[in-house]
């Protein structure tokens, strides 16, 4: 097994040389096994290419490169590049087999490369089991999983455990289908309304790699659009690929492609067809039985063949954030695959986020947008209301609805289904005064105050119970719902509309579709189903609870959401109409009145760049105990431009509650820093603190700190 070679993949650099000492001493440290140089006593090798050179499926910094190992005579034929393996790794118990010295556990890995002679001088162990003579690893999803480790300073095995699904003997045993033939380019159908969008789904049919920031009009078209521009890539021999956030959304391109092209066409891989046959239709994706792909996060990896487009729908949806290690975002892999493949790149959504409108701003993608008379032809009627007059107006005492989104409900409901947005999920999840609105928080830690189905108030962060609280404020005793949960809303609403069906959707069930029919539908963010014939009316609740949440993306996730629901409803032709309770002033309400979420991206990037916050900049998060942290960064070589903001402490994680990527442990406290650089020094900062956690790890320090690139959730 070779401890010199570095970890390339055709002209990527090695590790520094601080780093590959480090790396030779704690693999030389092990008693590993290992057979004698080029005489391989006692074994029959390959007379062709006798070296494999194997990735290791040890997901650990410091071990981040290949290993060399001797390709036994009767594996010869299946131990070919691309194949799973099994090797012995470590120290351990050794034995002597047909007179070599064997020791170690046995370890997953992938074979990378066949070669004459190995550059480690010293014996080589063999490699013990070649798991399956299937090929899954490609030289182009090779050099995609080492891009992706180096942007994020992860391992190329952590990557490859997201990019290559679990083996299924059966389903490797089953016979991919016969290709079909290339459809023909379709017309350009509703992607007339957009201004260049004919244009764009001719460059993909001639073989072209057009770029596009796409923000989509208002209604259920865009999933049949999207069928379009893959059926045109297709139409010109080039694979597509399609990310979206969840399978509900899947569900409906999959729909698209259906009744655009029949079956046969595409792959559906999302996490509900289940390990074997996802796996399968992986298989057919790799053996280029199928030419396009569609479904969640974990598809953009698929190793599509002749990629021509790659498209990814909503990529503000943090389900586009993977949460295993190293934690890369859907976006910015297919960013990697259009350029290293040179294909064709879609971003689309009924919002814009602010990523997206630096592409634009570059000049790297151009915009796919209506114009404005076409998107008020499309969109619903937006009206406003400030959050203070639910205090002030006497309708609100039924069921905290001002007048106005009273009136809305009580004539949407004539027609349709009325679409009622709360920003929680629960029964009343936060509190505040009666009397001032101060939040009600802990005395103990000032951690907000919750409680769960009219039990006791409970810190939300270090869990004590509060049994006298007063308002230190204004001295007030009584307190009120800062946010009302999706249950208790509905049951507020029954109560003032007793003969109208209420339906719930959210994290325990949520809806897909409901009738065209008169109902109240309460729904949290994300979750709201899709009405036959559109919404005739929606109200978007509690909107300063989304605006106010301390974190840099509150404004964009809030327009992001309220669009989402409001995309739903009539255009206003049709008399549909949406009301939200926030501020009329706050910038991202006056975009949702406007419909323009482009100006509001493009506003908010210009901010971002003058403070030099993401996207303009390059972030990375780094967490521990303090004494983690500050040993950490002490020894982190950051670029000379790189600023180190804080460390802060971190929330702590309560006993019993799930604990969030970058969290602490329940029981410890943990510190958190920001570096930050400017543009064209992220690689370098990547690359540090990559060299510094596998220096961290070669050592064997015990306390651990999390490294984390481009965070989402930075306030």
């Amino acid at each position: 097994m070779s401890s010199d070679n570095g970890p390339g993949d055709g002209g990527a650099e090695g590790p520094p040389p601080e780093q590959l000492a480090l790396i030779r001493e704690s693999v030389r440290g092990a008693d590993v096994p290992r057979a004698k140089p080029r005489t391989w006593r006692g074994a029959a090798l390959a007379k062709d290419r006798p070296v494999a050179r194997v990735l290791v499926d040890k997901g650990v910094l410091h071990l981040d490169r290949y290993f060399d190992y001797a390709v036994p005579e009767e594996l010869d034929a299946d131990a070919q590049p691309g194949v799973r393996v099994r090797v012995r790794f470590g120290a351990g118990r050794h034995r002597v087999r047909d007179g070599r010295r064997e020791g170690g556990g046995l370890i997953d890995g992938y074979l990378i490369e066949r070669r004459d002679e190995s550059d480690y001088s010293g014996p080589l162990a063999a490699l013990a089991q070649v798991v399956s003579p299937e090929p899954v690893l490609g030289e182009e999803l090779l050099g995609l999983a080492r891009a992706v480790a180096d942007r994020y300073a992860g391992s190329l095995a952590d990557v490859l455990q997201l990019a290559v699904p679990p083996r299924s003997a059966r389903a490797e045993k089953r016979a991919s289908p016969e290709p079909l033939p290339a459809p023909p380019a379709p017309d350009a159908g509703t992607w007339a309304r957009y201004e260049h969008g004919p244009a764009f789904l001719a460059a993909l049919a001639s073989g072209a790699a057009p770029r596009a920031v796409w923000n989509a009009l208002p209604g259920p078209e865009w999933s049949e659009e999207i069928a379009r521009a893959v059926a045109a890539t297709l139409a010109s021999g080039r694979g597509a690929l399609v990310v979206v956030p969840d399978g509900r959304t899947a569900a409906r391109v999959d729909a698209g492609l259906t009744g655009l092209l029949g079956k046969g066409h595409h792959a559906l891989l999302t996490a509900d067809a289940g390990p074997e046959k996802r796996y399968a239709q992986w298989l057919a994706v790799r053996r280029g039985s199928v030419r396009a792909v569609v479904g969640t996060r974990a598809a953009m990896f698929a190793p599509v063949r002749d990629l021509g487009l790659v498209a990814i729908w909503d990529d503000g949806d943090d389900s586009h954030s993977e949460q295993h290690a190293p934690q890369p975002h859907a976006r910015d892999v297919l960013l990697l695959r259009a350029s290293l493949d040179k294909c064709a790149f879609l971003v689309g959504g009924w919002s814009c986020t602010v990523e997206a409108a630096q592409l634009v701003e570059s000049g790297w993608a151009r915009p796919l947008t209506a114009g404005r008379d076409q998107v008020r032809r499309t969109a619903p009627l937006v009206r406003t209301v400030g959050d203070t007059d639910l205090a002030r107006d006497e309708a609100a005492r039924a069921a905290r609805l001002p007048s106005l989104a009273w009136q809305a409900v009580r004539e949407g409901l004539k027609t349709g289904p009325v679409l009622v947005q709360v920003p929680r999920r629960g029964y009343v999840p936060r509190l505040a005064c009666a009397q001032c609105r101060a939040p009600a928080r802990c005395a103990h830690c000032a951690g907000p105050l919750q409680a769960q189905d009219a039990g006791a108030l409970r810190c939300e962060w270090c869990g004590r119970e509060e049994h006298s609280w007063h308002c230190p404020e204004c001295g007030g005793f009584r307190l009120r719902a800062q946010v009302v949960g999706a249950r208790r809303t509905a049951e507020e609403l029954g109560r003032a509309f007793p003969a109208v069906p209420v339906r719930t959707s959210g994290r325990e069930h949520v809806l897909d579709t409901v009738p065209d029919a008169p109902a109240l539908v309460v729904s949290t963010p994300g979750a709201e189903p899709v009405a036959e014939g559109g919404y005739a009316a929606a109200l978007l609740l509690d909107g300063w609870a989304m605006l106010g949440r301390p974190d840099l993306r509150s404004g964009e996730d809030a327009l992001r959401r309220w669009i989402g629901a409001a995309a739903l409803v009539r255009p206003q032709g049709d008399g549909g109409t949406v009301v939200v309770v926030a501020e009329p002033t706050l910038r991202p309400v006056q975009a949702l009145v406007r419909w323009d979420p482009v100006g509001f991206a493009v506003r908010e990037l210009a901010e971002r760049a003058e403070l030099g916050f993401p996207p303009v900049s390059r972030m990375a998060a780094v967490s521990g105990t303090p004494e983690a942290v500050a040993e950490f960064l002490a020894a982190v070589e950051s670029p000379p431009d790189a600023e180190v903001l804080g460390p802060v402490p971190l929330p702590p994680t309560l006993p019993g509650r799930p604990r969030r990527p970058g969290a602490p442990p329940p029981g410890e406290q943990w510190e958190r820093a920001l570096i930050r650089v400017p543009p064209g020094s992220g690689s370098a900062l990547a690359a540090a603190l990559k060299t510094a956690q596998a220096a961290r790890m070669a050592r064997g320090s015990g306390e651990p700190v999390r490294v984390r690139i481009d965070p989402p959730d930075i306030g």
